[in-house]
């Protein structure tokens, strides 16, 4: 071999050496370094969130007693009322042809009596010089009452198409009076409006609705798998959207034995008492979110969880817990409640194992990265 061939073999043998040992030093400054964690205790709360909104515990909404048309509202919505307070009066208009028949029986009946009367005074005297029998007479006496009771009933009757009463009841319906004391939440008629009377067959055309502003609840719906969690009596916070900052201690006192679907899914109504504060004004219709406390865990021994893993096969959860060697096992673990954070941990670690926290590069690599 030719010194020349020599030199050239040298030189490619120390370059694959050199070329060696630099990936080397690669592939070492590659290698992950993970940090660790150990187990720790703490207080794991589970809550659900309700949407719902704040309503009044009392309402009620007034209907006229009579049909007719608002001659005028004397109260504003908002206004303060106490029981009896005038609201508004109703304006009878009575039906022509019901009148014009309501008339004529009013004068039917007028002729009955003037017609009984005749009859009752001769039946009188005869009966006085011993004519008639007592019997006849009294027969006689009985269809002139009944003639002038009918003739009465007539009359009420007209006054009562007329006007709306046959008495001084009249301004009992034609005037519109609070039937408890509250705050006026809607009044939705107005001056000239037509009112339907309340009865069997329709419900009224409603006047204005009355509200306790002073006792609230929250009404709100709670989701199917997390119903069965609920315990009346439990408390719970309340917060308004229009007021920020601010929640309201409320008590859960009523949880709907029957749910409805909606949107695929199965909703429960429930009912809280909500504890008001002087400084705020809380309107009737406020959308409200309840945070409801579902398992409350104290001092239980817990991990992040971001270091679990989920085998694959089994889909069972395990984490890598550090060995004596600097080497680290896989552990399987059995979990118990979690607050979306932290999970508590029934078997499985102790306290003082170190847990690998995954996807932590070493300093080398980060700097390399950055460069």
């Amino acid at each position: 071999m030719s010194k020349r061939a020599k030199i050239i073999l040298i030189v490619i043998v120390v370059f694959f050496i050199g070329a060696l040992i630099w990936f080397g030093k690669k592939n070492k400054k590659n290698i992950v370094e993970y940090e660790t964690e150990t187990p720790f205790r703490t207080t794991i709360i589970k809550k659900t969130v309700a949407t719902g909104k704040v309503i009044p515990l009392e309402e009620i909404e007034i209907k006229p007693q009579i049909t007719g048309i608002i001659d005028r509202v004397v109260l504003l919505e908002g206004s303060k009322v106490k029981k009896g307070d005038l609201i508004a009066v109703v304006r009878v208009v009575p039906n022509e042809q019901s009148l014009i028949s309501a008339r004529g029986r009013v004068d039917n009946a007028k002729l009955r009596v003037n017609n009984g009367q005749v009859s009752f005074k001769r039946t009188k005297n005869l009966f006085n010089k011993g004519v008639v029998a007592r019997a006849e007479y009294e027969a006689v006496e009985l269809s002139y009452k009944q003639a002038k009771q009918d003739l009465k009933n007539a009359q009420n009757d007209y006054l009562i198409i007329k006007r709306g009463s046959a008495g001084s009841g009249g301004a009992a319906n034609t005037n519109i009076i609070a039937q408890m004391s509250g705050t006026i939440l809607e009044i939705p008629v107005k001056e000239g409006d037509q009112v339907i009377q309340s009865n069997n067959f329709n419900a009224g055309t409603t006047i204005a609705s009355i509200a306790d502003m002073s006792k609230m609840i929250f009404e709100g719906k709670v989701d199917e798998s997390e119903v069965g969690k609920l315990v009346k009596g439990t408390v719970i916070e309340v917060s308004i959207g229009a007021i920020e900052g601010q929640k309201f201690p409320a008590k859960l006192n009523f949880i709907a034995p029957k749910g409805t679907e909606e949107g695929g899914a199965v909703q429960f109504k429930i009912k809280a008492d909500v504890s008001l504060d002087d400084k705020f004004f809380i309107r009737a219709g406020y959308s409200a979110n309840a945070d409801i406390i579902l398992v409350k865990k104290d001092s239980v021994l817990s991990i992040k969880e971001g270091l679990l893993k989920f085998d694959k096969e089994t889909e069972e959860p395990y984490v890598e817990v550090k060995q004596a060697d600097g080497e680290f096992k896989k552990v399987n673990v059995k979990l118990g409640t979690s607050d979306g954070v932290n999970v508590e941990v029934l078997e499985g670690v102790t306290k003082d194992d170190e847990i690998k926290i995954w996807n932590k590069a070493s300093k080398d690599d980060t700097e390399e990265e950055d460069e």
